[in-house]
């Protein structure tokens, strides 16, 4: 559900495929990054590592033949991503597979519907790449992801107690799986 601004106004979302990041979308995309790993959804960094770290990790994400990178916008701003992760052409017995993974929106950007949009994007880009399957992982305190994801038909497969590790304390990771192609749902 997407939510008008203080002036009434809805704001303009969009997703999209990139392979090449300009220098003012690489910062933004940074900007975001640093912003969600802050408030605690930081696809695995627990403290926003320093800016020239991220600017490489985004470059190197672009370099990967498995990886699809691809960026929500908040009014022209880039205010997440996610990224669709496809099996080595050596697995084989995975080819049918592949994963949604580093998936975020920064806080200022919540509330209008980017977040399943960004997903929606993921899947779409894996039917079109033939894909029949999207598996994803997430931590059990990231309450508003695991809605969301249950929410778009995501169904939990496992748990692993020692997912994550935050602090001291382990942090439990909920795994998830979706089938894409309805028509050989009874294969998988």
């Amino acid at each position: 559900m997407t939510q008008r601004d203080s002036t009434g106004i809805e704001p303009k979302i969009s997703v999209e495929l990139v392979d090449d990041l300009r220098a003012a979308d690489l910062s933004d995309l940074c900007d975001a990054a640093e912003h969600a790993i802050t408030d605690g959804g930081g696809f695995g960094w627990l403290a926003p590592p320093p800016r020239d770290v991220l600017e490489a990790y985004w470059r190197g994400v672009l370099l990967i033949p498995e990886r699809d990178l691809l960026i929500g916008r908040l009014d022209d701003v880039i205010a997440g991503s996610c990224q669709l992760l496809r099996p080595t052409r050596n697995n084989e017995a995975q080819s049918f597979s592949c994963n949604l993974t580093t998936h975020f929106v920064a806080p200022w950007a919540r509330g209008h519907g980017l977040s399943a949009e960004l997903i929606r994007a993921a899947e779409d880009r894996a039917i079109e790449t033939d894909f029949d399957l999207l598996n994803l992982d997430v931590r059990e305190t990231q309450i508003a992801a695991i809605r969301l994801f249950e929410g778009l038909g995501y169904s939990r497969f496992g748990e692993h107690p020692y997912y994550a590790r935050v602090g001291q304390n382990y942090v439990k990771g909920c795994f998830y799986f979706k089938k894409l192609n309805k028509e050989n749902s009874e294969d998988i």
